[in-house]
């Protein structure tokens, strides 16, 4: 089994940005499925919590790129832009 922190700060932020992407749309679903007459009813709280907890997987691997020693400025400064949108949006989640 591969460690999380044996593999490149290029591929861990490839995959950050993946796991936020679909933790916001996931959690971006049911809120837009309530327009639409489609019932979802009991699985809109599973989507939102799956959603919830991809972004805060997304963010923590972006945290890891970010305490790792030897990482080049330019992904250290990109793991931080993605550290912070992905905590506002999971702000904007949370409190809806």
């Amino acid at each position: 089994m591969m460690k999380w922190t044996a593999i490149s700060d290029k591929k861990l932020l490839d995959r950050s940005f993946a796991f936020g992407i679909l933790g916001i749309l996931l959690a971006l679903a049911p809120l837009v499925l309530v327009q639409i007459p489609v019932s979802v009813g009991k699985y809109g709280g599973w989507l939102s919590g799956l959603g919830i907890a991809l972004q805060l997987l997304a963010m923590s691997l972006a945290v890891l790129v970010i305490r790792q020693r030897k990482v080049a400025t330019e992904l250290q400064q990109k793991a931080k832009q993605m550290t912070l949108v992905l905590a506002v949006a999971l702000l904007f989640f949370i409190l809806i």
